[in-house]
């Protein structure tokens, strides 16, 4: 616990010693060494989906605890290759990006059709690969933001990954479109036994108001993640809360008082609790988003990040340009400092 102790700083014994009042931990569904026997062989998953889903939870230093490491690099489409690789040209090459999963100690790899079928005959059998099937890209002229189906699910079956992963912009005006595509390809992933797992992402420009980002609104997120479950996400990815009210601020869709006043707080944990109680009280795990690296401070980031999700009942963090625009030695140092976060037992559920 010492290095988490001062990784956290002064915040430390805010965030390690909240208990959560507004939805206490006895009415969540928690990650644990039994969560498939326990929660998800009561849903209608085939047992390809389980088995598959047992080797995402088998794999690296988290293996067998229930919680989920994974390093994911699909910015090379997302946010353009150079954007995303100039500080580490290393990574370019798929080879590296799967090495630094596997030295990492990371539980899969996620990227786009071309970086995992470029190594899949050699890494397949070595690490859970989760083929990401939509892309925003930054070549169009202006730029615009859209989720654009780049595989099919029978690619990513035939090249022997275990989940298939796609975003949804959710309140941005292709929404529906997306919601209706991620979903006939859940089904049909679903159907040849594989693993889904959603970005439950918002996109409109409306949320940002006052100088105020609601894309990370507890209440925002949260309905991003419960419309996200409904499609059969088996595993929700979302952005950590930072900040509440964005269904009243913005003065759209419903809402209730009791949001804010009984089941949330101005608490980091409690907003991220919020948004594990829309994936069916965490019958779906949710995975928090590490963010964009910043430099010098990312390690403590990462770690905070990782103290909030799990104390709330999250299920792990997706880290990757916080991993891999570093040398190789301090990406793998980042990753093991965040599963280093869950298996700790000294960071309990709030």
């Amino acid at each position: 616990m010492n290095d988490i102790d001062s990784l956290l700083g002064e915040e430390g014994p805010t965030l390690l010693d909240h208990v959560c009042t507004g939805i206490p931990k006895d009415r969540l569904h928690l990650p644990g060494p039994d969560f498939i026997d326990r929660v998800v062989a009561a849903s209608d998953r085939k047992p390809g989906v389980l088995r598959n889903l047992a080797a995402l939870y088998g794999q690296g230093r988290l293996a067998g605890t229930g919680y989920l490491s994974i390093l994911p690099v699909d910015q090379g489409v997302e946010h353009s290759g150079g954007a995303s690789f100039a500080p580490n040209p290393d990574y370019f090459d798929p080879g590296k990006i799967v090495e630094l999963a596997l030295e990492g100690g990371c539980n899969a790899v996620a990227s786009t059709l071309g970086v995992l079928g470029s190594i899949a005959r050699r890494y397949a059998h070595k690490i859970p690969m989760i083929l990401k099937l939509n892309h925003n890209e930054f070549l169009s002229y202006p730029n615009s933001y859209d989720q654009t189906l780049f595989a099919s699910v029978e690619q990513a079956f035939d090249m022997g990954a275990v989940a298939v992963g796609a975003t949804v912009y959710f309140g941005s005006p292709e929404s529906r479109r997306q919601i209706w595509e991620v979903s006939q390809a859940f089904q049909r992933a679903h159907a040849l036994g594989m693993v889904t797992i959603l970005w439950a992402y918002l996109r409109n420009s409306a949320f940002k108001q006052d100088g105020v980002d609601y894309h990370v609104a507890a209440d925002l997120t949260g309905q991003g993640n419960h419309l996200g479950v409904t499609i059969e996400a088996d595993i929700i990815k979302q952005k950590m809360a930072e900040n509440n009210g964005g269904f009243t601020a913005l003065k759209f869709s419903k809402t209730h008082p009791k949001v804010y006043s009984d089941l949330t707080s101005e608490h980091p944990i409690d907003r991220v609790r919020y948004q594990i109680a829309n994936c069916y009280m965490g019958r779906i795990g949710m995975i928090n988003s590490g963010g964009e690296s910043k430099g010098a401070g990312d390690l403590a980031a990462a770690v905070r990040t990782a103290v909030i999700n799990k104390r709330a009942g999250g299920m792990g963090l997706i880290s990757g340009r916080k991993a891999f625009q570093k040398p190789m030695r301090e990406g793998v140092e980042l990753l093991n400092a965040i599963q280093d976060v869950y298996l700790s037992p000294a960071v309990t559920i709030a």
